[in-house]
C-alpha cells in the first residue's frame, strides 16, 4: 500500500486524508454506546453542546447537536456521569477525533436498560412470554386481588375504577413495597401468597408511573417466574401507557395503566372479548418486534447515509463558526479588559499628578509672552516710523518736484531728458515741466556756447 518514492505513492492532501479517516471511522466502526463523566461542558448559541468525555485514564471530544438534544429530558452538566449512543467521527478542519452523540441518559439508567434487554431476551428464548401459555380472564368475576402498595396512586385508581363500574365485585389487598431492593420479593412472596389462599379470581400486580430505577422491581427475573407460575390469572398493570416491564411481557394481560386493569376486571367478557383481547396482545407483542426490527434499520440506513449527506458537512461548518465564534468572544473580551486596565492606570496617573500648576505656570508665562510682544511692536512702530520721516526727507531733497519748487525747469524731446543743445535740433518740439505745470515750444534756432 505505501512505497518509499513519493513519485510511486499517491499523495493526498491534509484535508483529503482527514476526510479519508473520518468516512473510515464513520463506516467501519458506526455507532457505539460510551460511558464516562462530562467536563468543559458548553452550550452554544447554535444550540449544539460541546463536552469532553473522560474516565481516569482518557477523554474524548463529544458533540451533541440541537436536532438530538434537544429531545433529552434532562441537561446534562459538568460532573454528571452518563452513557451516550454516538457515531465516531473526525473534525476535518482541524483533525479532532471526535464523538457525534445522538442519545444520552445517565449512567445508572444505561446498565439497567442493558441488564432489562438481557433478561427480556434470556425469558423469550424459555418460551415465557408465548401466548399460549397465557391464561385467560374468568368469565365471571367476583372477587379481585390488588397486589400493589396499599398507600399508593395505583389502589386508589382501581378502586374507585370498580365502585363506579361494578361495586359488587370484592377487593382484596395483598400489600407490597412496589420501588426499592425489597420490593421484587415481596411482591413474590404476595403473589404466591394469594395463590395459597386461592381466595380471588383474578389478580392485579402493578403501581403507578415512574422512571426506570422506580419500575425496576417488575423487571426482575423472581417476579417474572412468580407471574408465569401463577394458577391464578394475572393481569400486570405497571405505570403509565408507555412503561413496557417483563412483567407485562409475562403477564396474561396487559393493561396501558392501574385504572385499565381496573376497567378489564370490572366489565362482563364474553369468550369474543376475550379472544379479542389475547389477539390484541399477540398483535401487540408482533407490532412491537417489528418496529423495533424496522427502528433497528432505519438506524443502519440512516448511519451509512450521514457518511456523505451534506448535512455533515453542514455540521463541520457550524463547529468551525461555533468555535471561531468562541475565540472571536475571548479575543474582544481581552481587548476590553486591556482598555480598562490603561484606562484606570492613566485616571490613577492623572490623579497623582494635576496639570492645575502647571497650567498657571503657562499662563504667567503667556501673559509675559504678550506683554513683551506688545511692546516690541510698539518700538518697532516708532522706529519705523522716525525712519519713515527722515527717508522722506531725504526724498524730497533730491526729488526733481523740489528743485523744480525752487524755479528750476525740465525739458523733454521726445520722451527723453534735453541735457545738451546737442541733442537739439531747430523746428524740433519741445516739452518743458515746471512745478506747477508744462509748456509745449517749437525751436527756431539752436545756440552752443
Amino acid at each position: 500500500m505505501f512505497n518509499d518514492s513519493p513519485k510511486q505513492a499517491q499523495i493526498v492532501s491534509v484535508t483529503r486524508l482527514n476526510r479519508l479517516a473520518r468516512q473510515i471511522l464513520e463506516s467501519e466502526i458506526g455507532q457505539v454506546w460510551v460511558s464516562g463523566e462530562i467536563s468543559n461542558f458548553v452550550a452554544a448559541a447554535s444550540g449544539h453542546w460541546y463536552f469532553t468525555l473522560k474516565d481516569n485514564k482518557a477523554q474524548v471530544k463529544t458533540a451533541m447537536f440541537k436536532g438530538s438534544n434537544r429531545y433529552l429530558k434532562f441537561r446534562p452538566k459538568a460532573g454528571d456521569k452518563v452513557v451516550v449512543r454516538a457515531n465516531l467521527s473526525i473534525y476535518e478542519a482541524r483533525g479532532d477525533y471526535q464523538l457525534i452523540a445522538e442519545h444520552m441518559e445517565p449512567e445508572g439508567q444505561g446498565q439497567l436498560k442493558q441488564a432489562y434487554e438481557a433478561l427480556k431476551a434470556q425469558l423469550s428464548q424459555m418460551g415465557m412470554f408465548s401466548v399460549d401459555d397465557k391464561q385467560p380472564l374468568p368469565k365471571t368475576i367476583t372477587r379481585v386481588g390488588l397486589v400493589t402498595s396499599s398507600t399508593g396512586a395505583a389502589v386508589h385508581d382501581i378502586l374507585t375504577v370498580m365502585a363506579r363500574r361494578n361495586p359488587s365485585i370484592e377487593v382484596v389487598i395483598y400489600p407490597s413495597l412496589v420501588q426499592g431492593e425489597l420490593a421484587a420479593r415481596n411482591i413474590v412472596q404476595q403473589i404466591e401468597l394469594a395463590n395459597q389462599r386461592k381466595e380471588v379470581d383474578v389478580l392485579i400486580v402493578g403501581r403507578g408511573g415512574g422512571s426506570l430505577e422506580d419500575l425496576w422491581a417488575f423487571n426482575e427475573e423472581p417476579v417474572a417466574h412468580a407471574i408465569y407460575n401463577s394458577a391464578i390469572p394475572i393481569i400486570s398493570a405497571v405505570g403509565h401507557e408507555v412503561d413496557v416491564t417483563i412483567a407485562d411481557y409475562v403477564a396474561d394481560v396487559r393493561a396501558p395503566t392501574p385504572s385499565a386493569a381496573a376497567e378489564l376486571v370490572s366489565q362482563d367478557q364474553d369468550e369474543t372479548g376475550k379472544q379479542l383481547l389475547s389477539l390484541k396482545n399477540r398483535l401487540s407483542y408482533a407490532i412491537k418486534n417489528i418496529l423495533q426490527h424496522r427502528h433497528s434499520l432505519v438506524r443502519q440506513v440512516s448511519t451509512a447515509l450521514s457518511i456523505n449527506h451534506p448535512q455533515a458537512k453542514i455540521v463541520q461548518a457550524q463547529q468551525s463558526v461555533d468555535r471561531l465564534t468562541g475565540e472571536l468572544n475571548t479575543l474582544i473580551k481581552r481587548r476590553i479588559q486591556d482598555a480598562s486596565n490603561q484606562l484606570n492606570t492613566r485616571h490613577i496617573q492623572l490623579q497623582n499628578q494635576t496639570p492645575l500648576r502647571a497650567i498657571a505656570e503657562h499662563k504667567n508665562r503667556l501673559s509675559s509672552l504678550s506683554e513683551r510682544i506688545v511692546r516690541a511692536q510698539k518700538d518697532k512702530l516708532e522706529s519705523s516710523q522716525v525712519r519713515l520721516a527722515n527717508l522722506s526727507q531725504v526724498m524730497n531733497s533730491v526729488s526733481p518736484l523740489a528743485t523744480l519748487s525752487r524755479g528750476y525747469s525740465i525739458s523733454f524731446a521726445e520722451k527723453d531728458i534735453v541735457k545738451s543743445v546737442k541733442q537739439l535740433n531747430n523746428d524740433q518740439i519741445l516739452t518743458t515741466k515746471f512745478h506747477d505745470g508744462e509748456v509745449i515750444s517749437k525751436i527756431t534756432a539752436v545756440k552752443s556756447n
